[in-house]
């Protein structure tokens, strides 16, 4: 059933092409004509998408990126939550290197895979507290100075290619306001599958060499680039965890974990039953309600929240800038214009029906995104406005509106700065 509706929602949403009928087949101005009306009807479904809505907060953003061909969209949502953090508290405005936490997370992730004698998951994926940890351990390093990825050499969009170099500022001219002046892609494929190779190899021999992690990081060194154990930042040096410490004043303890499932007792933290969650992350479990609540308040107060979600189940529509709850939704009168405003009327969600979705493994840990706003349609339907690592994709150039109810059946987790908890929240939490 869950294929057939998809089927039905791209049936909706056929916005980059069109069906080629046996008439067009011969005939060549008649496909010319039809491909041209595709596309102007793109481009108004698009404008009825932004004309929809309307942002009722916003948080401070930085700038959306593209994590290309990885699974380290844990990383990406992360580091823009630190980010956003950092404008919030009057520290500046970052743009932080992604991939130096990624390559020590997989050191991490390598030991573990090791110990536990390759009985564990060795992937891309990852939990938004990995990006915390990862920063405590190993600091941090501006994306101008360390990218991990290798300059794009196709597919370059025509309005990015002018910025296009292979040039690169020597670390002691970076400053607070550079921006990388690199495009590059991010591709991992070839990485994974020789980092897990190689674990495996060492996993065969009776005896693990002491120094197996010099092959391991030879490995990285390749495919990501030696990162730097110090650097020059606006004219000084800086090892990653003094710049961590000191210029973005980082504290792990500045961040919450939460979650919501009704199989465990509320307002205790639990391990969180994912593959992903490879360092055994405990999060503490709110009722759905409160939850919800919690991400609001944030929001109001001027914080932004990091996401956990399913995005592959039916109602997440990137390249329409809207999602929305389709779990039991009735899709008979639908018309096309009904997604794209978010007006269509969703299917039911409670806490019992999101955990019911959760164990029979319909809602899985998918994908992690950066929660930075909310924003009301035309109706008055209220949405979260969240930011994504998947490039400029869709009317809002890489942004999505999700409705409460697609959030509220689709959140695996999430990761709010302690700041924003109310006094109420801390005190069931038993935090200080």
């Amino acid at each position: 059933m869950k294929k057939i509706v998809w089927c039905l929602v791209g049936g909706f949403f056929s916005f980059y092409g069109y069906a080629q009928t046996d008439v067009e087949a011969g005939n060549p101005a008649l496909q010319k004509a039809n491909a041209e009306k595709a596309k102007i009807e793109k481009v108004e479904q698009r404008k009825k998408t932004t004309e929809s809505f309307v942002d009722v907060k916003i948080v401070p953003v930085t700038d959306i990126k593209n994590q290309g061909i990885t699974g380290t969209c844990w990383c990406f949502s992360g580091t823009s939550l630190v980010e956003s953090q950092c404008v919030k508290n009057n520290l500046g405005t970052f743009d932080l290197s992604e991939m130096y936490s990624v390559r020590n997370t997989y050191l991490d992730k390598a030991k573990n895979y090791i110990l536990r004698q390759g009985r564990t998951q060795f992937s891309e994926g990852g939990l938004g507290h990995d990006l915390i940890n990862a920063i405590v351990k190993y600091g941090a390093i501006p994306e101008a100075i360390y990218s991990g990825a290798k300059p794009a050499t196709s597919n370059i969009p025509s309005k990015f290619a002018s910025k296009v170099t292979t040039e690169t500022k020597p670390i002691s001219e970076v400053k607070s306001s550079d921006a990388p002046t690199i495009i590059a892609e991010h591709n991992h494929v070839k990485l994974i599958t020789s980092l897990k190779g190689y674990l495996d190899s060492i996993i065969g021999l009776k005896i693990i060499p002491e120094n197996w992690d010099t092959g391991f990081e030879r490995i990285l060194d390749t495919e990501l680039g030696v990162a730097p154990s110090k650097f020059i930042y606006d004219g000084k040096e800086y090892t990653p965890k003094t710049f961590a410490s000191n210029i973005l004043k980082f504290n792990a303890d500045d961040y919450v974990n939460i979650t919501s499932f009704t199989d465990h007792p509320y307002y205790k933290p639990f391990i969180l039953q994912v593959p992903d969650n490879f360092s055994n992350g405990a999060y503490y479990n709110l009722p759905l309600d409160e939850m919800m609540q919690l991400t609001k308040d944030a929001l109001n107060k001027g914080y932004s929240v990091l996401w956990d979600a399913d995005v592959s189940n039916d109602g997440f529509m990137q390249k329409i800038g809207v999602a929305i709850n389709m779990n039991k939704m009735d899709m008979g009168n639908l018309k096309k214009a009904q997604f794209v405003t978010g007006n269509a009327t969703e299917g039911k969600w409670d806490a019992e029906e999101r955990q019911r979705l959760f164990e029979n493994l319909t809602t899985q840990d998918d994908h992690l995104m950066h929660i930075v706003g909310m924003g009301k349609n035309k109706e008055g339907k209220s949405f979260f406005n969240v930011k994504n690592s998947w490039g400029d994709i869709g009317p809002n150039h890489g942004f999505i509106n999700v409705s409460e109810g697609y959030f509220a059946i689709n959140t695996i987790s999430l990761i709010v700065p302690k700041a924003a908890l109310s006094k109420a929240v801390l005190e069931k939490l038993k935090m200080k």
